[in-house]
């Protein structure tokens, strides 16, 4: 199937950054939003319903792109904060100790499990972009996935294969 032609684009642009702007309430943000949606489009234009209607196709993906972008910006905060936060401030001691040893369990992952748990927990990428990121299969991205978060708990609560030189923690609730 044929990209669709400059006309096409020119009619449905406007109303694409329209409703990005509505969002987004920002327009660098909305403009931003409308080029992801462009590129996503474009890169997946082989998957698009010859009989489908190109305008709600692409709101669609807009609307996709501005819900992942905001769940990413979010996890994204919220791990900031937990490792970059004042103590005297917002942070417990429990939630420091805790995102101490999380950070020390993540440092001693293999690198490839670090780049998994990133892209996926921190990033939102799906499992599709990531198998294309990371130019692999998908059911060894799902594999090594699980391994990788495995692995990390089990480093976090101190149950990996090796006995344990400290204690695992504990939380009081």
């Amino acid at each position: 199937m044929s990209p669709p032609d400059d006309d096409q684009l020119r009619e449905i642009l406007p109303r694409l950054r329209r409703f990005a702007l509505s969002l987004s309430q920002n327009p660098s943000d909305a403009d931003d939003l409308v080029q992801a949606t462009m590129e996503k489009a474009i890169g997946h234009w082989q998957r698009r319903r010859p009989d489908g209607d190109l305008r709600a196709w692409l709101f669609s993906i807009l609307y996709r792109q501005f819900i992942d972008g905001r769940r990413r910006a979010g996890r994204y905060a919220r791990l900031m904060q937990l490792f970059t936060s004042d103590p005297q401030t917002s942070a417990s001691t429990e939630d420091i100790v805790v995102a101490n040893a999380t950070w020390e369990a993540f440092d001693r992952l293999s690198p490839e499990h670090r780049a998994l748990l990133v892209l996926v927990s921190v990033e939102g990428l799906s499992y599709r972009e990531v198998s294309e990121t990371l130019d692999i299969p998908i059911g060894t991205v799902m594999s090594r996935l699980s391994r990788a978060r495995r692995s990390l708990r089990d480093l976090d609560e101190g149950t990996s294969g090796e006995k344990p030189s400290s204690p695992s923690l504990w939380r009081l609730k």
